[in-house]
């Protein structure tokens, strides 16, 4: 039986098949430009440690996976941090939070509370076993998200060059999306009334140099949320394809940041010891997934479930180190090899073979080269079979 085609062609030749959701397009030409297949699980608990990872290793990996739950200082902004990392080290953002509950729940914890998931996490995950309407639940909150972002108050507040008390032009520019011009005039009102001491002579000449232009624009972008790519001729070539550094790094740039598109895991496959997840409860994983491929991008899964010829979902896999084994508390592990080259999955997730690495990124450019080095024997493999 020839291998089914997710298994012998390159991320590039699958994000040109049709019926992808605009960020598994993107996540799939990521992968291939930057030729890496690893997620980092970052599991930490301050949002300091989160965003030196981030930084460290964000040039090896292609998914950041987080648990903002267990980080004790989570706010907007380590989440509007992580966000800048993101586009400046192009990776994609996995909110791994694995939501399970009744579709009214689930839509809340997805789009509400302190975390907002949907605003900075281009990915989450969700088990199946509240049934089907889960999946419709976290859709219907992703479209009010991308709704909410497509229609935004934009204010502006800019301040032309006013001379300092040395002389020097101090530059003044702010800019915050959805912040009311109202609550800027309203606070302008508390501090004037808050006591502040009279201004000095050299103070009022400042001021007088410098002329404040408050402008507020509401916007309804028509552009579509990420059309399906153009074929380049950069996309065809093999896993194993010659291309120097400098070349990558074009092919990066033009691929740019990530379509404000939000996309779904099934946790279909675990990778605990004795688990509960049936071959039907998989089975109905891919059922579903297949039913609302406009959203379901892939599974979190211990191999791939692409079977039918129209498959093309994503599989992550974690639970990997360089050497197989266990721990003490039922985890299982697989090596890259075993994860991508011989179970087909698509990205391998690893945690605490690189979080307790003394050289971080060192550890991740290990596990990138050994994962990106099973994929492309896996594809050379399932060729040669096939002909």
């Amino acid at each position: 039986m020839p291998a089914h085609h997710t298994l012998i062609e390159t991320y590039g030749q699958r994000s040109e098949r049709p019926g992808l959701t605009p960020l598994a397009t993107y996540l799939l030409q990521l992968m291939h430009f930057k030729r890496t297949n690893l997620c980092l699980s970052a599991d930490v608990s301050t949002t300091a440690e989160l965003l030196q990872l981030a930084e460290e290793v964000g040039d090896q990996i292609c998914i950041l996976k987080t648990h903002a739950d267990i980080i004790k200082d989570f706010t907007d902004r380590t989440a509007s941090r992580l966000a800048e990392i993101a586009r400046r080290r192009q990776f994609v953002i996995f909110e791994d939070r694995k939501l399970g509950d009744i579709g009214n729940t689930v839509q809340q914890q997805y789009i509400g509370g302190t975390l907002s998931i949907v605003r900075w996490a281009h990915i989450v995950n969700a088990h199946l076993f509240p049934g089907p309407s889960i999946i419709d639940a976290l859709a219907e909150g992703a479209k009010k998200a991308i709704a909410a972002y497509n229609t935004s108050v934009q204010t502006n507040i800019s301040a032309s060059p006013a001379l300092s008390l040395d002389g020097a032009a101090d530059d003044r520019s702010v800019s915050s999306r959805g912040f009311d011009s109202e609550e800027h005039e309203a606070a302008s009102e508390d501090e004037e009334s808050s006591g502040i001491e009279e201004e000095t002579e050299e103070e009022r000449l400042g001021r007088k140099n410098s002329v404040v232009s408050v402008s507020t624009t509401i916007s309804t972008k028509t552009e579509a949320i990420s059309p399906q790519p153009s074929f380049r001729p950069s996309l065809s070539r093999g896993a194993s394809g010659d291309s120097d550094v400098e070349e990558e790094e074009v092919d990066l740039e033009e691929l740019g940041p990530p379509p404000f598109y939000r996309s779904l895991l099934l946790l279909a496959q675990m990778s605990s010891k004795d688990n509960f997840f049936t071959p039907q409860y998989t089975a109905a994983c891919v059922k579903h997934a297949r039913a609302n491929r406009d959203f379901v991008i892939g599974f979190i899964a211990q191999e791939s479930l692409n079977v039918e010829r129209e498959d093309n979902f994503i599989t992550m896999t974690p639970g990997v180190q360089l050497a197989a084994g266990s721990d003490a508390m039922g985890q299982q592990y697989n090596t890259p090899h075993k994860v991508i080259g011989e179970a087909g999955s698509d990205v391998i997730i690893v945690g605490r073979g690189i979080l307790s690495a003394i050289d971080k990124r060192r550890a991740a450019h290990e596990y990138r080269k050994q994962g990106w080095a099973a994929y492309e024997a896996r594809i050379k493999a399932g060729r040669k079979r096939s002909r």
